[in-house]
């Protein structure tokens, strides 16, 4: 099994990481902030970002 996970500080501890090792996980790493790895820049999300900036929303009860 492989992992890839996004850097947060509980993944990289070092009990974490013995765990992932003990259990036969193959830790990928995964570059810190790397904007080409947003799903967020892919064709169908922009296509969602589309629909949700035309999206109004009203605070009224």
């Amino acid at each position: 099994i492989i992992l890839q996970h996004d850097n947060p500080w509980s993944h990289g501890s070092r009990q974490t990481i013995a765990t992932l090792g003990a259990l036969g996980y193959t830790v990928l790493s995964h570059p810190p902030y790397s904007p080409n790895l947003a799903p967020s820049d892919y064709a169908i999300f922009d296509a969602m970002k589309d629909v949700m900036r035309a999206k109004t929303t009203s605070n009224e009860l």
